[in-house]
């Protein structure tokens, strides 16, 4: 089969009166130009390293009428769209047509400083609505983005309306994050929702045997979504109407998709022979198709609806604003390549040849592949049309307001950090309103739990409409359920991903519309590692936020090892663009939460990850400074990542403890005492902001590295034991600062229900085995 079976003549009338769209040419356009910039990257560019560049020409070309037909026609400036990862080439081809991307980036496809591997709105030079590439959270960022659209134009204004739509491959559908999103009750209300299923029926290495679309609405419609399935185009549809057209449909509807692909791969001569099959229609088949000649025949087998501008076009018309849509659209993977339809075509790269081929057959110069359309032609108008449409208007800068550093409550005389988290929020709401009303708390149905409940009761509770509070009027109700579209408090489902997806996308609002958001999501601490790549994700794509896992650690003894989290404190140690801290004490809470708010909307914004504790704590033994000055620099020395907590001019020994481990530390530090052995103890607040600080120092950061002479002075260096409620090598870096002998404590195994005494000892992080760890790296000092 050659490509000019395929796609000869392609302006050309085909039977039944149908003539050429005016966006097919523009389509062709687009088509050249993502498979170039891929066969560039591979073929042309010089590659010294001789590893793979990738790129993928045959997902890009199943889903380029459908972009085409999207951007050159239905889209608005207030519309947003989240492109499929491997579709990124046909985004800058268009973007490229529109005139928002230089010529000197189609080049420079996954080259350092170029096009990226897939779309992405921090890197890519050309207009980018989501950050896409990791499986499923591109797919969703739109439903979390509707809903932090409808937040802000609800309370600030300025967001407008406008649909969100979702590019999706068929493939992706097997994420189940997908369809933790689609059954969260709010998102059934959410009518600006529009998602376009890429449905070509192909994964990664093979054709999918059993790929039911049925299935796939079914599942959307229960979800409570509309459902708009776009299977033929209108040639197919034409030849439906002609005699033996019902055979046809029933034969090419019944067939399973393995066999569907391989006709694409026939000639016409054995299409002639393949398609009839051997049913009771095969005769019926068998005369309808001898009255068409070989290239009718061709597209017609490969007239899908997804590569259809009319059947596209008819599918937005029916799209009711009312309620989220799902435009299931059948198209061929490699439509119009020599590779289409083959099952391992995913990442196959045409040839030098077979590119030469292509740019004949669609009348382009394969020496020089990147050319926009002539200003005048019909294609270039609708070009130019389509780029004036979707202008958007710079959006202006807003500052967020100030944040105060300082509360100055007093602990009470026992309290435990996570309840700290909810004093501070509901300070923040008489001391500095302006920064409350900025806050957006998120949380999986865990509010109560995690001593959210006084500032859900303040702030309310987010709904996309307001809805009656029946139990208001209950005594016995403490926590009150008051849902309205400003409310400051969204609760999802049990779903972690959903959680973070939402942060992402409610800390990116200072970039979409120039209104800055500052919100915090609390979960479980040992389900921070299910969210971990999503919320990640969203820090990638310039959304910043406080994720707050609570409570944590082995500390939680009597619920056991499956809520007990290990890894958690080396995970916030090495997340980019993150902050993570674990306080020991109320106040410490107060001034990183502070901190943390002040760093969050805006260009150079920062997330942070604050893990907290349920374990009631001895406030007193934080012996914060009464004098305004002293306290002031304690504050400073939290936020830098740690304190001296008890200090000796000569230390004989240094315990560094992080979290809920102080007081045990503590204990350990008086009973050396009695041995007469001077032991000092430094709380550990934020290692990743100490880790900084020692890389500053190294010259491998241009960040301060004050902290670490005044906590850790090289005339005061001594032995170290360090130790917290995780893995011991969150902290054990700390003793290469003065090159120490040293000897880390931490949780290395599944934990065990039990009191906090049996636990801690079982793990060998309580005061016995401190004391023990000191005794043995002073002697070996």
């Amino acid at each position: 089969m050659t490509m000019s079976d395929i796609s000869a003549q392609p302006a050309a009338p085909v039977p039944g009166g149908i003539t050429p769209d005016p966006l097919d040419e523009i389509a062709r356009r687009v088509l050249w130009l993502s498979t170039a910039i891929v066969h560039h990257a591979n073929r042309v560019r010089p590659n010294t390293s001789g590893l793979k560049v990738g790129g993928h020409q045959a997902s890009s070309a199943s889903i380029v009428a459908i972009m085409v037909s999207l951007y050159l026609e239905q889209l608005r400036a207030q519309d947003r769209v989240s492109v499929k990862p491997h579709a990124s080439p046909v985004l800058h081809a268009i973007n490229y047509l529109l005139g928002s991307l230089d010529e000197k980036y189609l080049t420079t496809l996954r080259e350092f400083g170029g096009l990226q591997s897939y779309p992405s709105r921090s890197k890519d030079p050309d207009p980018v609505d989501y950050s896409t590439g990791s499986v499923g959270i591109g797919a969703t960022a739109p439903i979390w983005g509707a809903i932090a659209r409808r937040y802000v134009e609800a309370t600030f204004g300025g967001a407008g309306t406008g649909r969100q739509y979702s590019l999706v491959g068929d493939a992706e559908l097997d994420e189940g994050a997908i369809w933790e999103a689609l059954v969260d009750p709010a998102v059934p209300e959410l009518g600006e929702i529009v998602w376009i299923i890429d449905l070509n029926r192909q994964s990664l290495d093979r054709v999918v045997p059993t790929f039911a679309a049925t299935r796939l609405e079914t599942m959307f419609s229960a979800a409570g979504w509309q459902v708009i399935t776009v299977k033929f185009g209108t040639l197919l549809e034409e030849l439906f109407t002609r005699p033996g057209g019902t055979h046809l449909r029933d034969r090419i509807v019944e067939m399973s998709n393995p066999e569907y692909q391989r006709l694409l791969r026939c000639s016409a001569t054995e299409l002639r022979d393949r398609l009839p099959g051997d049913g009771a229609g095969a005769d019926a088949i068998r005369t309808l198709i001898a009255d068409l000649d070989d290239p009718t025949l061709l597209r017609a087998i490969r007239n899908l609806g997804g590569h259809d501008m009319a059947a596209l076009r008819a599918a937005y018309a029916g799209i009711d604003d009312s309620r989220p849509t799902a435009i299931i659209a059948y198209t061929v993977k490699g439509f119009g390549l020599p590779t289409e339809g083959h099952p391992q075509n995913h990442s196959s790269l045409l040839s030098t040849e077979q590119f030469r081929s292509l740019g004949g057959e669609l009348g382009e110069d394969p020496d020089h592949p990147f050319r926009r359309f002539d200003a005048d032609s019909a294609a270039g108008e609708i070009c130019r049309a389509a780029a004036q449409r979707l202008r958007r208007e710079d959006i202006p800068s807003m500052t967020p307001p100030p944040v105060p550093t300082d509360i100055g409550r007093v602990p009470s005389a026992t309290s435990s950090t996570q309840a700290a988290l909810g004093r501070v929020l509901l300070d923040l709401t008489r001391d500095a309103p302006d920064v409350a009303r900025r806050i957006v708390t998120v949380s999986p149905d865990v509010s109560s739990s995690t001593n959210l409940a006084g500032w859900l009761n303040k702030a309310g509770v987010w709904s996309p409409t307001e809805r009656r509070d029946w139990f208001a009027d209950d005594s016995d109700t403490i926590m009150h359920w008051s849902e309205r579209p400003t409310g400051q408090h969204m609760e999802l489902g049990i779903a972690e991903t959903n959680l973070v997806g939402l942060l992402g996308e409610l800390g990116a609002t200072w970039s979409r519309w120039g209104q800055p958001l500052l919100p915090i999501g609390v979960l479980y601490d040992p389900f921070v590692e299910r969210a971990l790549e999503p919320w990640s994700f969203g820090m990638y794509a310039g959304g910043q936020s406080i994720l707050v896992g609570t409570p944590s650690g082995v500390t939680l003894a009597p619920e056991g090892g499956a809520h007990q989290s290990i890894t958690t404190p080396s995970v916030g140690l090495e997340q980019p663009s993150c902050d993570t801290y674990e306080p020991a004490f109320a106040a410490e809470v107060e001034w990183i939460l502070l901190h943390c708010l002040g760093q969050l909307g805006r260009p150079d914004g920062r997330s942070a990850y604050l893990r907290l504790s349920t374990r009631p704590v001895q406030q007193g033994l934080a012996a914060i400074p009464t004098d305004p000055a002293a306290r002031e620099r304690r504050r400073k020395q939290v936020i830098a990542g740690a304190y001296t907590l008890r200090a000796e001019s000569t230390p004989e020994v240094c315990i560094v403890a992080m979290g809920a481990m102080v007081t045990e530390a503590l204990a350990a530090a008086d009973r050396l005492a009695t041995m007469e052995i001077r032991a000092e103890v430094i709380c550990v607040t934020g290692p990743g902001a100490i880790f900084q600080a020692l890389q500053a120092r190294r010259g491998l950061d241009d960040g301060p590295s004050w902290i670490l002479d005044q906590v850790f002075p090289a005339e005061r260096a001594a032995p170290m034991v360090t130790v917290l409620d995780g893995h011991p090598h969150s902290l054990a870096f700390l003793s290469t600062i003065n090159r120490v002998p040293a000897q880390p404590l931490g949780v290395t195994r599944f934990g065990q229900a039990g009191s906090l005494e049996d636990v801690y000892r079982y793990h060998g992080i309580d005061a016995d085995s401190i004391v023990a760890a000191c005794l043995d790296v002073r002697g070996s000092a």
